[in-house]
């Protein structure tokens, strides 16, 4: 027996969330734009079917706003991070092994269910009931298949929100009614490259020598032909890999001409970056910070720079990590010529290990107090709020902060944003 791989994804997930707690908009067509409100990145089935795409900017659709009423909600992601682990939670009722692919999506382990599909419909009414999400769910014997199905679930109603595929005979006919370029990981080179070959249904991908896809496209479609052919190529994650890298970058909501603007925006960065490393009880060795001006401007001076540094030794302490991108930003910052307005700054860190596998160097100087130190400035933002506690280089204008003049409120992340019932 093959074993039965789900994967459960939430249907447009940032509109979900948001309607969780706004009755008034569940009818209305509702999208939620990126940072800065820039463009859309989610948006209600209501406001599809008015033509808006995914990805066009806000004031290329300001007429369909105004003629449809169409309700604009800035990114809310910590709104988003939290009802997501809601989520995963309920998963885990229904599952031993859960592997979070992406804030709405998960595989989970389906062995030893007689009744799959019994099983994945009483999973997603809970969901629903305890959380308010509607989710689908794909089933089959590969990562691949299972994503297939899932798609499956979510374009047909017939359906309704469940697809096993583990039995070959439904794959069988399924198959040759989806578009290669619907299969996941075929991007839009490697479904030209597969249509010049007459290659144009999943079934007719899945037919595909596996010799002949390598040739074509390295070892990720030899990899994804295997698995449409019930072979499973990709385990399912129950331990989170540990990162090798982490990266907190942000788009600025006004230029930053200055360089003190610029260190203001790279030390908020640095010290989320510090928080994320101290969480999952990591520290890094190289740090590397960067900014650039808006490359879609091209009216306007254009410049990126970017340098790296070492952190010796490797750490998570904010003040190190804030100290090593100065000295980035100062070696980067151009020289003479000014009239530069960056709009996007952030760090990358790299070489991440454990704390406790951290390498020691002959002329370590001992800092007893720096563990303790983060602690206290952990343990303070966690208590009052983030940015209660800040470096004061960080600012207190912030006038780069993101621009997110329509966001809903952390409704469950935040005591001042709790919904009251008068």
């Amino acid at each position: 027996m093959k074993r039965p791989i789900a994967i459960s994804d939430s249907a447009n997930f940032y509109v979900s969330a948001e309607r969780l707690f706004d009755p008034t908009i569940r009818s209305a067509p509702v999208i939620v734009l990126s940072n800065n409100d820039g463009c859309a990145i989610a948006r209600s089935d209501q406001a599809k079917s008015l033509g808006i795409r995914m990805g066009e900017p806000l004031h290329h659709i300001r007429d369909k706003i105004d003629a449809h009423g169409v309700r604009v909600f800035s990114s809310n992601y910590t709104l988003y991070g939290d009802i997501s682990r809601r989520v995963v939670t309920v998963y885990h009722d229904f599952s031993p092994s859960v592997e979070v692919y992406s804030i709405d999506e998960s595989f989970l382990d389906f062995s030893g269910f007689r009744d799959r599909d019994a099983h994945a419909r009483k999973m997603r009414a809970a969901v629903l009931r305890r959380i308010g999400i509607p989710v689908r769910v794909g089933i089959g014997p590969t990562k691949t298949l299972a994503k297939c199905a899932n798609e499956l679930a979510k374009k047909n109603p017939v359906f309704d929100g469940v697809l096993d595929m583990m039995d070959e005979q439904i794959a069988g006919w399924l198959l040759p009614r989806v578009p290669v370029g619907n299969i996941w990981g075929i991007g839009s080179r490697t479904e030209a490259k597969l249509r010049k070959l007459g290659i144009t249904t999943a079934a007719e991908l899945r037919d595909m020598p596996a010799r002949q896809a390598r040739a074509l496209g390295t070892l990720v479609l030899e990899r994804t032909v295997l698995e449409l052919q019930g072979e499973p190529c990709l385990s399912l994650e129950e331990v989170e890999p540990q990162r090798k890298g982490m990266a907190v970058t942000r788009s600025a909501s006004t230029p930053m001409t200055e360089f003190d603007t610029l260190f203001e925006a790279l030390t908020a960065h640095a010290t989320r970056a510090a928080e994320k490393l101290r969480q999952h009880g990591l520290v890094a060795g190289t740090l590397t910070a960067f900014f650039h001006t808006n490359p879609h401007k091209p009216d306007r001076p254009q410049h990126s720079a970017s340098r790296t540094t070492r952190l010796v030794p490797m750490s998570a302490d904010t003040f190190d990590l804030v100290a090593a991108a100065r000295r980035c930003a100062q070696a980067a910052w151009p020289k003479g010529q000014g009239g530069y307005g960056f709009t996007k700054a952030g760090v990358i860190l790299d070489d991440l290990v454990r704390a406790e596998d951290r390498p020691r160097t002959l002329f370590d100087a001992p800092r007893p107090r720096s563990a303790e130190l983060m602690a206290a400035l952990d343990a303070v933002n966690d208590r009052f709020g983030r940015k209660t506690l800040t470096i004061a280089s960080e600012g207190t204008t912030r006038t780069w902060k993101l621009r997110a003049d329509m966001r809903s409120p952390r409704y469950t992340t935040r005591i001042s944003d709790l919904p009251v019932v008068r």
